[in-house]
Formats: structure tokens, C-alpha cells, sequence
């Protein structure tokens, strides 16, 4: 196409809009700075309540910049007994894998080393406390009636035998009332008396001390009553030393000799317990 025709004026034309020329040598950039924040906490931290600041007279001000600590305003303090009622509160306790509850079981069945709140103190779980005395509870119901099943069929097999539900209600309160009871009394106790306690450390040790009668249930299947005893005896007493000896070296005194000997004395009678109800 000629280049005349694009030469041509359409300034006259409807609907045209004649083209904005730039002029490149007089464009300028312009930079703003904008000025630097300062921002200021309302109410003033020494505000009386009354409308005016108080405290000093020296002038400085009703306003205070944002990260300068204030003087008048404190965080308050959470309140303790809402964390007794939060779910959340208690996840810390539950903070364990296998390995850490194994080797707390096995340091459960032998006593003498009484280190096991040595073991326990960076972490105290109440894992252990329900899981052990749960399943203590099935394993008592149920080889309970299992045993009595035994023994009665070793007596006469004409005798007919029927399932005692009553055994899952005596268990339940027993060993539930037992692990949750006994420390929580003990807890007490010691605060009274101004030692140190930790009742989360106490429902720790003893929910692991009843670790021992879960395989010993099963021993006490034995149709033989001399044989069971022994085994439940000597249960009762690796069980009560090692409440005794842990309580003793968490104590570190002389003066709760018979808060000791009581400890020792309850759990050598929860096994004589288990064996006159459940495995008579």
C-alpha cells in the first residue's frame, strides 16, 4: 500500500481519537518514601481508669511503642483447676511409645534397683496406669471363672459351672479404687507432712507395680493350691518392694518409716486379695 494514505488527517472523523504522543525525554520517575511506623498501645499502661495517666509526673505520655514491655499490664495467670476438666491438659502423660513402656514393665519386675522415678522424671505417663490396670481387670474376670472352672472340674466333673459375672464388678472397683486411691491418699499424706510429692509420679509407679499380677494371673492356673500360693506370695512381695524401695528413695527421709511399712503392707494384701476372691 502507498504510504500517502497513512498520512492522511482523521482527526475530523466520528469515533476517532487522535493518539497520545509521548515525549520520552521529559518522563520523570518520582519515588516516595513513605515514613516509618510508629505505632503506639492504647490504653496507656499507667492509665488510672479515670481519664487521666497516672503514676509519674515526668511527661512521658499516655502512649508506649509496640515491643516495649509495659509495667502496668501483666499476663495473668492461668487458672489450675480448668486444666482439670480439659482433655488437652492431660496429653502430655500419653506421650510414650513402645519402647519407653517396655523397659518401664520390665523395670517393674526387678525392684532392687529402686531407680524407676529416676527413670520417670522427664516424663511420668498415666499410659501405664490405665492399660495395666485394665487389662489386670479382664485378666482377673476372666481367668478367675477360668480357674474356678478348673478347680471344680478337678473336684467332681458331674458338677455343673456357671460364669460369675460378678467377677468383671469386684475387679473393676478393686484394682480401678486401688490405682487411683492409694496414691492420690498418699499424695496428701506426704503434703501434709511437707515432703515433696508429685501425684502424676505416684499414679506412675503404682500403675507399673501391678504390672506383675498379669502374668501371674495365668500362673495361678495351676489346679494346685500350695503351688499357687507361692506364686502369688512371692508376687506380692517383688510388688510391694517395689513400692517400698522407689517410695523410700523418693522420700530420702526416716521420719515416714510407717507411711513405708503401710505401702509395703497394702500391696502385699492386694495379692492375697486376688488370690481369696478370684483364685479360691
Amino acid at each position: 500500500m502507498d504510504d500517502s494514505y497513512n498520512n492522511l488527517p482523521t482527526s475530523h472523523l466520528l469515533g476517532s481519537v487522535p493518539a497520545v504522543v509521548i515525549d520520552e525525554t521529559k518522563t520523570t520517575t518520582t519515588t516516595y518514601e513513605a515514613p516509618e511506623a510508629n505505632l503506639q498501645i492504647f490504653p496507656p499502661p499507667n492509665y488510672n481508669g479515670n481519664g487521666a495517666a497516672g503514676g509519674s509526673s515526668s511527661g512521658s505520655g499516655g502512649y508506649q511503642p509496640v515491643g516495649v514491655p509495659t509495667e502496668g499490664f501483666e499476663q495473668q495467670p492461668a487458672n489450675n483447676w480448668r486444666g482439670v476438666f480439659s482433655i488437652y491438659s492431660y496429653k502430655q502423660y500419653f506421650n510414650v511409645d513402645t519402647d519407653v513402656v517396655l523397659h518401664r514393665l520390665i523395670s517393674s519386675l526387678f525392684p532392687m534397683s529402686a531407680d524407676f522415678f529416676s527413670k520417670i522424671d522427664a516424663n511420668p505417663d498415666l499410659y501405664g496406669l490405665i492399660w495395666i490396670s485394665t487389662t489386670l481387670v479382664f485378666v482377673l474376670a476372666s481367668l478367675g471363672n477360668c480357674a474356678t472352672y478348673l478347680m471344680e472340674k478337678h473336684t467332681d466333673k458331674t458338677s455343673s459351672w456357671k460364669f460369675d459375672v460378678s467377677y468383671m464388678n469386684v475387679a473393676a472397683a478393686s484394682i480401678y479404687g486401688y490405682a487411683l486411691v492409694v496414691p492420690l491418699a498418699y499424695y496428701f499424706l506426704l503434703q501434709y507432712l511437707g515432703a515433696n510429692a508429685n501425684l502424676v509420679r505416684f499414679w506412675c509407679m503404682w500403675g507399673y507395680s501391678l504390672f506383675i499380677f498379669v502374668p501371674t494371673s495365668f500362673l495361678l492356673l495351676i489346679p494346685v493350691e500350695i503351688l499357687r500360693w507361692i506364686i502369688i506370695l512371692g508376687a506380692g512381695i517383688a510388688s510391694s518392694c517395689f513400692v517400698g524401695l522407689n517410695l523410700k528413695s523418693y522420700i530420702s527421709t526416716n521420719d515416714l518409716a510407717v507411711a513405708l511399712i503401710a505401702a509395703v503392707l497394702l500391696q502385699l494384701a492386694l495379692s492375697i486379695f486376688i488370690k481369696l476372691w478370684f483364685f479360691p
